[in-house]
């Protein structure tokens, strides 16, 4: 389970970092990239990853 519970509390870090760089960053422009386009890439990265923590968790599968 432990595995399952850390692969669910990144996947939300990411997301909420996601959410803050979209929330703040839409008006700002860094070289390269846009802090809100990089925001919205977290927040969906960050939510399949809690999505698979909370398949892990229902499985019962720490061994994958």
């Amino acid at each position: 389970m432990a595995s399952a519970r850390k692969t669910m509390i990144t996947g939300s870090a990411t997301f909420v970092v996601g959410l803050a760089l979209w929330l703040f960053g839409l008006d700002e422009e860094i070289f390269i990239f846009t802090p809100s386009k990089i925001g919205v890439v977290l927040m969906v990265l960050g939510g399949l990853e809690t999505l698979y923590g909370v398949y892990k968790s229902v499985r019962g599968d720490d061994a994958a």
